[in-house]
């Protein structure tokens, strides 16, 4: 049970139940990032009875995506057990979250990162990185180092990236450049456009979707409708959508051997779209900024959007721009201390 010391009155954002299972007590983090051959790791260890008795953490959300936030960065060993952390995501008798996340010390990807990442879902899978959970925690660290608005290097399982928190207190991240090549993404159907894997049908319980392969570091399976509905005026109402029934379906498709989280968007017009997604190990969540630059990514690579284009969430709005210049892709959106306080190691 953790003891919360409330110190800001923000709303509280409603989010699916989930229970977590973690895995291992020793796990090899792998690092990659768009067109990285390279690939580097480092063993982080979760602690076990040594931990101390109690951690300060912090409780953020991102559009209504929300997580536990831990300093770790003292030591390479996670403060707290697999379980424990499975009890703090619980919505009934823990904090309640989507994940819980830890900043770690620096040299997960390269030497000179202010800090690194590491997260669980709540399901216990520990994906390469959030969009909206690396926002809340550039705000976190920020607000407990009483720094200054800047720019930050770090380190996670998805490669090295830059979150630099603004004046106004929102984040935009610098989430690098998108990952198309199929088998990186991994998807195992060909390329059809440009060496990209685009509008490729996928049948879903009985109906052939089209959807789009795009990894921000995590996969992303970015879908605006079934064959035959999706194009000439037509597409998804995605208020309508029953997620639950077909969401598991999408994030176990053998197509996606790491299986994927799954975009469902209806284009507004140009520069606006409406989305919800199914995240991998979280389910229907009320935001997902890796999907939101994955959403925007395959919209243009579809011919739907501009490459500047606001993704409207169940949570809120995200603002995207893939740059033509350099390739990268730029998401900036919001992320709020909801209270913090003190919980029980284990």
């Amino acid at each position: 049970v953790a003891t919360a010391i409330i110190r800001d009155r923000a709303p509280r954002m409603s989010a699916m139940s989930a229970v977590l299972s973690l895995q291992g007590n020793a796990f090899a983090a792998s690092c990659r990032r768009g067109r990285m051959t390279r690939r580097a790791s480092r063993s982080l260890t979760v602690a076990a009875a040594s931990s101390p008795d109690k951690v300060k953490f912090a409780k953020y959300q991102g559009l209504g995506n929300d997580f536990v936030l831990v300093d770790n960065r003292h030591s390479d060993v996670i403060s707290m057990t697999a379980q424990r952390c499975a009890s703090l995501c619980d919505r009934n008798f823990g904090i309640g979250a989507d994940g819980v996340i830890f900043a770690m010390p620096p040299g997960l990807v390269q030497q000179d990162e202010d800090y690194s990442m590491r997260m669980y879902n709540s399901d216990g899978s520990e994906p390469e990185m959030c969009g909206n959970g690396i926002r809340c925690l550039a705000n976190f660290v920020a607000k407990t180092d009483g720094a200054a608005p800047k720019k930050y290097k770090v380190g996670t399982l998805a490669g090295l990236i830059q979150p630099e928190v603004l004046a106004d207190g929102q984040v935009a991240v610098d989430m690098g450049e998108p990952v198309l090549t199929p088998a990186n993404v991994p998807f195992t159907e060909p390329a059809t456009q440009g060496g990209a894997a685009v509008r490729v049908p996928v049948q879903i319980k009985g109906d052939t979707w089209l959807v789009t392969a795009v990894s921000m570091g995590n996969p992303h399976c970015v879908t605006f409708g079934k064959e035959g509905e999706c194009d000439n005026g037509g597409g998804l109402t995605v208020d309508t959508l029953d997620l639950p029934s077909i969401g598991p379906s999408f994030e176990a498709h053998p197509t996606f051997p790491a299986k994927t989280n799954t975009e469902f968007v209806e284009v507004v017009n140009r520069n606006y779209v409406k989305m919800r997604v199914w995240e991998r190990g979280a389910g229907a969540t009320l935001a997902c900024g890796t999907g939101a630059c994955a959403t925007v990514v395959a919209a243009v690579l579809e011919g739907r959007t501009d490459r500047t284009c606001t993704v409207e969430l169940p949570g809120g709005p995200l603002e995207i721009e893939w740059r033509e210049t350099d390739n990268r892709v730029v998401m900036t959106g919001p992320a709020e201390m909801v209270f913090e306080g003190t919980v029980r190691a284990k």
